[in-house]
């Protein structure tokens, strides 16, 4: 039976990686990268600067185009399955084509927000599959902005935009990711937000206050940082006065 290791590599800063993380990317012989566009070059650089800094045997990198995924339709679940489908095909392809353990470094951790062991269930191929947790983009704003996720005795709800959009605030304390329509306008200006974009790289923005006082200016930031680097990634914890 093939062996995949999925790895956790952390939020950015390539000090996340951990002690069993980088054992991990050494008993790999093989690298598998979904290549999203020229647009997050970056990110796809920043993995391999870590495998080039911690490898200590030789190793393959392969690079294949992320297949295309519908995110105007009305049928949201439907075409996330049909992308997850078509990557399947492809990691099974790999397989097909290179011996030894495959390795695949997934931005902050496996379990939180990535599709990676949802494809790994699609697979045609039997595989053992071990995975390595990583530091995640909340546990990095947290520590950025010096604050907790929850308060005492509190819960904290962790969701995507679209959700927001959709519940508003389920809790006291809701994390937000996965946000590119600046949801967080809609609510109650009085709510406090810590906000944070390329959390761990050098690019990091960091801003907090209540919606009131700081949202328009998120927004603001947001969009000028898309387009300086083509992408973005951020995330939020939102907290209501109880």
């Amino acid at each position: 039976m093939r062996e995949i290791r999925v790895i956790g590599i952390g939020a950015g800063d390539p000090e996340h990686l951990t002690l069993q993380a980088v054992r991990a990317m050494n008993e790999c012989q093989v690298f598998l990268h979904m290549d999203k566009g020229s647009e997050k070059d970056s990110l796809a650089e920043l993995r391999r600067s870590m495998l080039a800094d911690h490898m200590t045997g030789t190793y393959e990198w392969v690079e294949v185009p992320d297949p295309s995924r519908d995110r105007t339709g009305p049928e949201y679940e439907g075409a996330v399955t049909d992308w997850h489908t078509a990557r399947a095909a492809l990691y099974d392809d790999c397989l097909a084509s290179h011996e030894g353990v495959l390795g695949i470094l997934v931005w902050g951790d496996p379990a939180l927000y990535d599709s990676t062991l949802r494809v790994i269930a699609l697979m045609q191929t039997p595989v053992a599959v071990t995975v390595i947790p990583g530091i995640t983009s909340p546990q990095t704003l947290a520590a950025a902005h010096a604050v907790t996720w929850n308060r005492i005795a509190g819960a904290v709800h962790v969701t995507t935009g679209r959700r927001l959009r959709a519940e508003g605030m389920t809790a006291s304390d809701v994390i937000v990711m996965l946000d590119s329509q600046n949801s967080f306008l809609g609510l109650d200006p009085s709510i406090e937000i810590f906000w944070g974009a390329y959390l761990g790289t050098p690019d990091e923005i960091l801003l907090s206050g209540t919606i009131g006082s700081v949202g328009a200016e998120i927004e603001k930031v947001r969009a000028g940082a898309r387009v300086e680097h083509g992408w973005i990634m951020d995330t939020y914890l939102l907290r209501q006065a109880t």
